[in-house]
């Protein structure tokens, strides 16, 4: 044994998801002009490829043009039109906007974008798939609906008042390797910024300082080892490069108000 990892889950809150109703492939010219006094009766996604469309809702007015794509609310009163004769666009309809909140995708705002190219690719799989209707069809165009709306949040999560992906690759390292010792000078050297940047980019995603975050990764591996294994607690305490048993029991009993035996006899 090297060490027990700790379990990666997604916890016990539900994640919305937008059920997929139906897709539009739209070729249109001045004389498309749509009404819809009540609204659209669920959520929807224009996604604009060629020319340029009108859309009000309310009292928003937006100009749909080549290489954006707009989310849709539903029940407020809507038109749209095709602006100088050319309009080429996808419209999809699902049950609910809860995962673009949940994913910070804009809604009601006209987002450029320069993943059109691959949302078509996404948008004609669809299509082809509700065509051909393979064995479970319907749970794929859900997929690809998934699909289709990760594309668009993970281009919009690029933007600089994001999460610093930057630091991705320095916490898959620290879980990679909780049983070594890693010091705090190699992540910045692998991270490319400096100390201070460092420092400050770590604790706006995790809370924590370095040290800290590192020194909880190997307590929780250390309680999973007492949950599920019979390895003895100094064998745990060199596994995961503690100074020694005592030094670990100390800071077990800090983190989770038990030594590392009494929590052991607590589960068993």
């Amino acid at each position: 044994m090297s060490y027990m990892n700790i379990p990666y889950g997604l916890g016990r809150n539900p994640i919305p998801l937008s059920q997929f109703i139906s897709i539009w492939k739209v070729q249109a010219n001045d004389a498309y002009n749509i009404n819809k006094g009540k609204g659209f009766d669920v959520p929807g996604l224009f996604i604009t490829y060629e020319g340029k469309g009108l859309l009000s809702q309310g009292e928003q007015h937006h100009e749909l043009h080549a290489g954006t794509y707009f989310f849709v609310q539903d029940a407020i009163s809507s038109t749209y039109r095709c602006q100088d004769n050319d309009w080429k666009f996808y419209f999809l309809d699902f049950s609910s906007l809860d995962v673009m909140h949940v994913l910070q995708l804009p809604v009601s705002r006209v987002v450029s974008t320069g993943k059109v190219a691959e949302a078509i690719h996404l948008c004609e799989r669809m299509i082809d798939t509700l065509i051909a209707e393979p064995f479970g069809y319907a749970y794929s165009a859900n997929i690809i609906l998934q699909e289709l709306l990760l594309l668009f949040a993970r281009e919009h999560s690029a933007a600089p008042t994001s999460r610093h992906t930057e630091l991705n690759k320095i916490l898959i390292f620290i879980h990679r390797n909780m049983d070594k010792v890693i010091r705090v000078e190699e992540l910045i050297e692998q991270s490319g910024l400096s100390r201070t940047t460092f420092f400050s980019r770590f604790r706006s995603i995790t809370g924590l300082s370095p040290s800290d975050y590192m020194l909880n990764l190997k307590l929780e591996s250390a309680k999973v080892s007492l949950e599920t294994t019979n390895v003895s607690v100094k064998e745990i305490a060199a596994h995961l490069q503690f100074y020694d048993e005592f030094h670990f029991s100390k800071l077990f009993k800090r983190k989770y108000g038990l030594s590392p035996t009494a929590f052991r006899r607590l589960t068993d």
